[in-house]
């Protein structure tokens, strides 16, 4: 069936290209990721059965390759988590820097209604 070949293609593709240590062009690699995805959710809804036993070895396949793809979607999500941490951490951090006093609670303070 040719939209198994198409998928079992795509997949490959994509774990190659989530495999690549790439991190100074993450836009482009993201881009590329969105792609192969939407490609393969394509292809996917053109399998239909029957199936012969060559669909259903490869099929099999698909489903190691599938998970596989999900570990590494999975990875990828936690390094862009880590960095936004990273970022909104620095951005706190310079906030901070910029002016000390701003988050200073005011309780305990005596406060004298004379004038």
């Amino acid at each position: 069936m040719e939209a198994l070949f198409a998928y079992h293609t795509l997949s490959l593709k994509l774990i190659g290209l989530l495999e690549e240590a790439l991190a100074h062009e993450r836009d482009e690699k993201i881009a590329g990721i969105q792609e192969l995805l939407n490609q393969r959710d394509e292809v996917m809804k053109h399998i239909s059965p029957p199936f012969s036993s060559a669909d259903q070895e490869l099929g099999r396949k698909l489903k190691v390759l599938d998970a596989r793809v999900i570990q590494l979607l999975n990875e990828q999500k936690a390094v862009i988590q880590k960095d936004l941490k990273q970022l909104s951490a620095k951005k706190e951090s310079s906030r901070k820097y910029v002016n000390p006093y701003q988050s200073l609670s005011t309780d305990g303070m005596f406060y004298d209604k004379r004038k």
